[in-house]
């Protein structure tokens, strides 16, 4: 989710509005010309003006759409899924400054969350949040505990969809001169999953699967954790503990070992949340295949 719509309809709807309220204060060319007969730009204004205000408003204050473009997510969300993302769930922001003007509530554990991401602000991630303001994160031998009470964490059957598997990972370039056909990853994914394990976590009223991979522990390179823990370092990842600072949150993917989280970067800052992923509307999987909408359904 790396582009912002919001820099292309803020400034069009208000160059369109201000046309819009002259012709209606001043120029009046339609009144006088009739429809049809006024300018360009104030026939533009008249057409576009009131639906790219209604979409603004939509977008900036209610409902705004994204798309998932990695496996950071998974079994939660799938490259390709469209999900809908509350914007007044963590307080009413204004488009591009991102002001709160009202406060209307703040993550709880275990939400999914849109956020603009800390080091890239006009990149936005999409993480499961773990730690609140105040919450001590640990994590010990596979179990994550906030404030030293471990999240009830219970081992489960699940069996992935193989054609979401097959889209784990995307064909294109890898290296330079190196290309991964569409044959090929999804091999890689059927691979992978069958080193996958997968857990059922509930962190305060959420319940959700995470995933994890047998023999691995991404932790262990994460620069964030192996500044603010030192027993990320002699433990191989397996255990490790942080403090989240008051105003900030602390997030994770669901694919443990396959997420660039917070792990690796640090906190989510309070004015950086967008919103609370609510659901998944539609799935495209890559390449010219057609959207279904079998994946629909709220996100735990």
């Amino acid at each position: 989710m790396d582009f912002d719509f919001n820099l292309i309809l803020v400034p069009l709807t208000v160059v369109l509005g201000i046309v819009w309220l002259l012709d209606k204060l001043a120029l009046k060319q339609r009144k006088t010309r009739g429809r049809g007969q006024e300018g360009l730009l104030v026939r533009w204004a008249y057409d576009f003006f009131p639906v790219l205000a209604v979409v603004l408003i939509v977008r900036s204050f209610l409902i705004e759409p994204f798309n998932i473009p990695s496996s950071s997510m998974v079994p939660t969300l799938y490259t390709g899924d469209f999900i809908a993302v509350n914007k007044y769930s963590y307080g009413v922001r204004l488009p591009l400054t991102y002001n709160k003007i009202l406060d209307t509530g703040s993550p709880e554990h275990g939400d999914v969350a849109v956020f603009r991401y800390p080091e890239n602000p006009s990149i936005y991630y999409i993480k499961r949040v773990i730690g609140l303001p105040g919450d001590t994160v640990s994590y010990d031998q596979g179990v994550l505990a906030i404030n030293d009470v471990p999240i009830d964490t219970q081992p489960v059957d699940f069996s992935a969809s193989a054609e979401l598997t097959s889209q784990l990972y995307l064909p294109g370039q890898i290296a330079p001169g190196q290309e991964l056909t569409e044959e090929s990853a999804a091999a890689m994914g059927q691979q992978e999953e069958g080193e996958a394990q997968y857990f059922e976590e509930t962190p305060g009223k959420n319940k959700h699967l995470v995933r994890y991979l047998t023999g691995m522990n991404s932790a262990q390179y994460a620069p964030f954790l192996q500044q603010q823990s030192p027993e990320v370092v002699s433990s191989e990842g397996t255990e490790w503990r942080i403090n989240v600072p008051e105003g900030h949150y602390f997030v994770m993917g669901d694919n443990r070992d396959r997420s660039a989280d917070g792990r690796f970067w640090g906190f989510v800052p309070d004015e950086n949340l967008a919103g609370k992923a609510v659901y998944i509307w539609m799935h495209k999987p890559p390449g010219l295949n057609l959207p279904t909408f079998q994946r629909n359904g709220a996100i735990n």
